[in-house]
């Protein structure tokens, strides 16, 4: 009997010192910051919450050994298109990731037209899509939004490409002599959507 007044006592005194610990600390932490202004914390806040997550830019971790090349204005300016075509087309983040690290690959970024003798068959564009397999006219494929959009639309055919690596979803919709080279560019693609997505 003396053991169960004494447990209830002490219950009762560590449910009041624990009602009273919450009551005491937001009171008196307002109380005494009351008087001073916040400023910049809601900024930050604001600036954390609209960049994109980075499990959904990179949910299954990069593969293997990663790349980076610096970027002129042109590259960059290439990147924001195809963030752009990728949200026209209703796409999210990981769609440009995925996007961006496949045109690293094939172009570094840029828009190439006819290489001559460098040229891989009559592959162009960002993406180095080839008028001949029916990815469309040279002045299509050479539009980045174009392009984008093309790559887009083969990439929307392959089942699960949300779930897949990276490498795999590319090399499905580009059928490339080398399939594993896209994951190299995973971490950069990411950084430039992170970057650009909200600008």
């Amino acid at each position: 009997m003396n053991t169960m007044l004494l447990r209830k006592s002490v219950l009762g005194v560590a449910g009041l010192a624990f009602a009273g610990g919450l009551a005491a600390g937001p009171l008196h932490a307002t109380a005494a910051h009351a008087g001073t202004p916040v400023q910049g914390k809601p900024v930050a806040v604001t600036v954390q919450a609209d960049k994109p997550d980075n499990t959904k830019l990179i949910p299954h971790g990069v593969q293997g050994q990663q790349s980076h090349i610096d970027l002129n204005d042109e590259q960059t300016a290439n990147a924001k298109a195809i963030i752009a075509a990728t949200k026209k087309a209703g796409l999210p983040e990981r769609a440009a990731v995925i996007s961006i690290a496949t045109s690293l690959q094939e172009s570094k970024l840029e828009n190439l037209g006819h290489l001559g003798d460098a040229n891989d068959h009559d592959s162009l564009g960002l993406f180095q899509q080839r008028p001949s397999s029916g990815w469309g006219t040279p002045e299509q494929i050479t539009d980045p939004e174009y392009s984008t959009t093309a790559f887009l639309k083969g990439l929307r055919q392959v089942d699960g490409w949300q779930d897949m690596p990276l490498t795999q979803a590319a090399q499905t919709v580009q059928v490339s002599a080398y399939p594993d080279a896209y994951a190299q560019w995973e971490q950069q693609a990411a950084d430039l959507v992170a970057q650009h997505w909200n600008s």
